[in-house]
C-alpha cells in the first residue's frame, strides 16, 4: 500500500459500489454525481496501489484487493458513525439523526403513522427512511448506513440483533365478483385451479407465498410477477387472478374491486422483526424508535 491518505467519503463510495455492483446505482444511493464517485474510487485505487474493481460491461466486481479492503472499510465506517452518535448523545436527550429501513411490503402501511408518532414525541430527531428489499437493507445494516430495519424473516441472520415484533396473518385477495368471494374462510383446497399474481422473487413476501403454496401442493405458474403490491392488487381487481397479501395492506387501503378473505386454520402468517447491527452503538434515538416499534406492533 502506498501513502495511506484514503478519505472517509472514498471508503463510503467504495462500499456503496461493492454493495450495488454498479457505479451508477452507488451514485444514486450516495446522492452524488456518478463521475465524481468514479473519480474518488480511482483516487482510492491510486492510494492503495491496487485496482479494487474489475469493470465489466454490465457490472463491476471486487478484485482480490477490493475484497480484502471491504471488511476493513465497513468497520471504519461503523466506528466513525458510532463516534459521531456517541458525541451527539452526550449533548442531551431527544436529539440526533435516525436512519430507518423497511421492506416495501411493510413500509407504506406502517411507517407513516409510526414515524409521525415518533416525531411527535421526539421532534428534534431527524429521521431518514430507506425502502428496499431484504437483501439491500441487510447490506445497509452491515455497512452502518441504517440504525434499524423493519422486515420479515426469510432466512437466519446471526450477525444481526433481532427484536421480534409479532406475527401478521396473510389474506387471500381476489376480485369482488369471484366465485369464492362469498366464502367466510378460504381453504387451500379452494385454490387448486386459481391463477396467481405474485411479487417479483426479490421480495421476501414472494418467497414466503411460494413456500406456502408448495407446502399445500399448489404449484401454479404465476400469471404476473410485479414489483409492488398496489400494482398486483389492481390486477386482481381487473380479474387477472388472485394473490396473498399481508393484513396491514388491507387495513391501510383495500383496492376497489377486491375482496380480502381470511384462511381457515392453520392461518398463514409472516414474522415481523426489527433488526439492528450489534456492532453499532445503539443511540438514544434508535432505542426510542425500537421501543416505539414494539409498541406499534403490539396493538
Amino acid at each position: 500500500m502506498q501513502n495511506a491518505a484514503m478519505e472517509i467519503h472514498q471508503l463510503r463510495y467504495f462500499v456503496a459500489v461493492a454493495d450495488k455492483g454498479s457505479f451508477s446505482r452507488a451514485a444514486l444511493r450516495e446522492h452524488v454525481a456518478q463521475p465524481s464517485l468514479s473519480q474518488q474510487i480511482q483516487k482510492l485505487e491510486a492510494e492503495v496501489g491496487e485496482r479494487l474493481f474489475d469493470r465489466l460491461p454490465k457490472s463491476v466486481v471486487l478484485t482480490e484487493a477490493g475484497t480484502c479492503l471491504l471488511g476493513f472499510a465497513r468497520k471504519i465506517l461503523i466506528g466513525i458513525a458510532d463516534a459521531r452518535r456517541c458525541v451527539d448523545d452526550l449533548k442531551r436527550d431527544g436529539t440526533g439523526r435516525l436512519v430507518v429501513g423497511a421492506i416495501p411490503t411493510i413500509a407504506p402501511y406502517i411507517l407513516p403513522a409510526m414515524i409521525a408518532n415518533f416525531q411527535h414525541l421526539h421532534p428534534k430527531v431527524a429521521v431518514e427512511i430507506f425502502e428496499d428489499t431484504t437483501e439491500s437493507l441487510a447490506l445497509l445494516l452491515e455497512d452502518g448506513t441504517l440504525d434499524a430495519a423493519i422486515m420479515s424473516t426469510c432466512d437466519k441472520r446471526p450477525a444481526f440483533e433481532r427484536h421480534f415484533l409479532g406475527t401478521e396473518p396473510l389474506l387471500l385477495l381476489l376480485p369482488a365478483g369471484h366465485r369464492l368471494a362469498e366464502k367466510k374462510k378460504i381453504r387451500w383446497s379452494d385454490l387448486k385451479s386459481q391463477k396467481f399474481l405474485l411479487l417479483h422473487e426479490m421480495h421476501c413476501l414472494s418467497t414466503q407465498v411460494h413456500d406456502l403454496l408448495a407446502t399445500h401442493q399448489l404449484q401454479p405458474e404465476p400469471v404476473v410477477r410485479g414489483a409492488q403490491l398496489a400494482t398486483i392488487a389492481q390486477m386482481v381487481a381487473a380479474n387477472m387472478g388472485v394473490t396473498l397479501v399481508p393484513k396491514m395492506m388491507i387495513e391501510s387501503a383495500l383496492a376497489t374491486g377486491c375482496v380480502a378473505l381470511p384462511f381457515a386454520p392453520p392461518v398463514p402468517v409472516r414474522d415481523l422483526n426489527l433488526l439492528r447491527n450489534p456492532l453499532r452503538l445503539e443511540s438514544k434515538a434508535t432505542a426510542a424508535f425500537r421501543r416505539a416499534a414494539v409498541d406499534a406492533f403490539s396493538h
